[in-house]
């Protein structure tokens, strides 16, 4: 098998690849992300490279100007490598997985912290410290029963049991400590295990992670089990990207043996990354870390788990399972101490996961007389309407615009993304950017201001065409329709122009008229209206820069009191990490899960009425939104 040499000019590396390699697949196992929102099918037109020389051969793409075919750039989806390649990767291609720089204030601001002192510390993990007496003829049970005998007068109806591994070198390691030792106890299936006994007194150093999986993002944060301080959170770009940016691509690429090792394999190196990376920077030992919680959707556990999830896209639309024993973290391959457990959230239904059960633990609804609505808008919109008596949760196909996948544009909320815009009545723009860095692409909390300011400017009209009598330089035809200029070459990051097309404002339109009218399908389920929703919780991390007056404006969210509406942040880390903290909650989040009624919204009958009107900004019923003036 002939090889060749990948030279990636600009980042200054080199890569052997195979004759009839594709160059993006080449790109990846060499540590180098693209967007590639489509997994590679040749579709998002994300992954744009530019080859400088060497040999190839590419199918033209309708994503790929003339005028830019010419300058060498392609697809590195399509290009089959055939000879040694110099390659530029251009900066809206790459996909930084950089940890984000505004994580630790930025993205836990609005997580409900109030709540989780109403359940006891009562970790996942506890270390108990014990002096046992000396064994005599007298008194002649075996070591691991006189810990037992210890450990029962302290703990009423325990059902202990132990492993292997902990009582292998038990008998050497309690008399080198003179019998005086501290037990580590994990909760596990009802009951509790000794997972190992450390010599001295160790139950200073008693700490755990929480984790969400999310579709776009990893999010970890390390927690001192004994005091519930959240000693430093970290975030990265979940590294399943570069096989799709939707579950439905992943489910289809990890359908397949080697796929679901591919995507696995992603997810444990984020995972592996965040817990080396704080447990390095709060001086924590990797020894003292033995639980470990995870949420999310019910796509990123199978994965998560390497469990085939081919049968969540296919109908009846049935997930492997929803319910996730806890385990030994050493089965998922994650590098932690061999000892430590790990749980998951229970999930409701296919579309319904542990990230939206943990959200209703963290935000109370569980308990709430009043009737609340939680939405976490992210890569997939996921809701749950109720209260103390009942719930009811459905998930939304919104898609993944609002991550920014599947516009010229767009992109996640990073660094040097516009998520704040303002057009003046001249039809002069002002944008904001994450990090004050120069603009690189716009983040879904930017697209609905700039929707948003479009309509009151009328530069579009309500089902979303640009008004042709418009006359401005920013407004302009493009191959296909009409595009509007929010920030000119000379004053981007990437050295182009970064544009808003008419077909982006077409899936941002669909995107947020499956979001309202899945909230209004739902209510209609339980004959109520938006009035009776005394709390609106929004969560997941596009609610820290979104606009709520813009939201409601274009039709995304409804029309109520603004007081109704809390952003929450996190709530599936929120969730995770309660119920790291204490088993209670843990328990509290598997009661959860089995009162939520999953209402498939294909099958309501006024769900597509709901949602065809809903495709016009703010709606086609205009009386829906009494505060909106066009």
């Amino acid at each position: 098998m002939q090889e060749f040499t990948v030279t990636i000019k600009n980042q200054k590396k080199a890569v052997k690849a195979s004759k009839g390699s594709d160059l993006l697949s080449v790109l990846v196992k060499a540590g180098i992300i693209l967007n590639a929102a489509c997994g590679g099918d040749g579709i998002c037109g994300k992954c744009k490279v530019i080859i400088r020389s060497g040999e190839f051969r590419a199918e033209e793409s309708k994503l790929i100007k003339e005028a830019d075919r010419k300058k060498g750039i392609v697809l590195a989806c399509q290009a089959i490598i055939e000879g040694d390649l110099e390659v530029e990767i251009p900066k809206e291609s790459s996909q930084a997985h950089e940890k984000i720089s505004h994580e630790s204030e930025e993205f836990t601001k609005g997580i409900i912290l109030k709540r989780e002192g109403e359940f006891p510390i009562s970790p996942l993990v506890r270390k108990i410290y014990i002096e046992l007496p000396s064994p005599t003829l007298d008194d002649n049970v075996s070591d691991v029963e006189r810990i037992e005998r210890e450990i029962r007068s302290r703990l009423d109806h325990l059902m202990l049991s132990a492993r292997l591994s902990s009582v292998k070198h038990l008998s050497e390691m309690i008399r080198e400590s003179d019998f005086k030792v501290t037990v580590v106890l994990g909760y596990k299936a009802g009951e509790v295990e000794m997972l190992t006994v450390e010599p001295g007194d160790t139950t200073k150093a008693n700490y755990g992670f929480a984790f969400d999986i999310g579709t776009t993002t990893v999010v970890g944060q390390l927690i001192d089990l004994n005091t519930r301080e959240i000693l430093g959170t970290r975030i990265a770009f979940n590294k399943q990207s570069v096989y799709g940016s939707d579950v439905i691509t992943r489910i289809v690429h990890g359908s397949d043996p080697k796929g679901l090792g591919e995507l696995n394999g992603a997810v444990i190196d984020n995972i592996d990354d965040i817990i080396v990376d704080l447990t390095a920077f709060c001086n924590v030992s990797l020894g003292d870390v033995y639980a470990v919680s995870y949420a999310g959707n019910m796509t990123m556990m199978h994965l998560l788990l390497k469990i085939d999830p081919a049968n969540i896209r296919k109908a009846p639309y049935i997930p492997t399972t929803t319910v996730f024993p806890v385990i030994n973290s050493a089965e998922m391959g994650i590098e932690l101490n061999p000892h430590s457990i790990s749980s998951f959230l229970p999930g409701v239904a296919t579309y319904v996961g542990g990230d939206i059960v943990g959200g209703v633990l963290a935000c109370g609804i569980y308990d709430s007389d009043d009737m609340s609505l939680l939405a976490d808008i992210g890569t997939n919109g996921e809701i749950v309407l109720g209260n103390k008596e009942w719930m009811i949760g459905s998930a939304a196909s919104a898609g993944p615009a609002f991550e920014g996948s599947g516009l010229a544009f767009g992109m996640k909320a990073v660094n040097g993304a516009i998520d704040k815009v303002t057009i003046s009545d001249g039809l002069e723009v002002s944008v904001g950017t994450i990090g004050d860095s120069k603009p690189r692409g716009i983040c879904g909390s930017g697209y609905i201001d700039i929707l948003c300011q479009m309509l009151k400017r009328s530069l579009i009209t309500k089902d979303g065409k640009f008004n042709r009598s418009i006359k401005s330089k920013r407004v302009r035809k493009n191959d296909v329709n009409y595009e509007f200029v929010v920030v000119f070459k000379k004053e981007s990051g990437i050295g182009k122009d970064i544009v808003i097309t008419e077909d982006d404002i077409e899936n941002l339109k669909r995107s947020k008229g499956a979001i309202y009218s899945a909230i209004m399908a739902l209510l209609n389920k339980v004959e109520k209206s938006v009035a009776d929703i005394k709390k609106i919780y929004i969560a997941g991390g596009f609610g820290n820069y979104l606009n709520i007056e813009n939201a409601i404006f274009i039709g995304l969210l409804p029309d109520t009191d603004r007081s109704v509406y809390e952003f929450v942040g996190n709530s599936s880390l929120a969730g995770a990490r309660m119920a790291l903290v204490s088993h209670k909650a843990y328990e509290k989040a598997n009661e959860i899960y089995k009162n939520i009624t999953y209402v498939d919204l294909s099958s309501e009958p006024n769900y597509m009425d709901e949602y065809i009107a809903s495709l016009f900004f703010p709606h086609t019923d205009i009386g829906r939104f009494p505060s909106v003036q066009l």
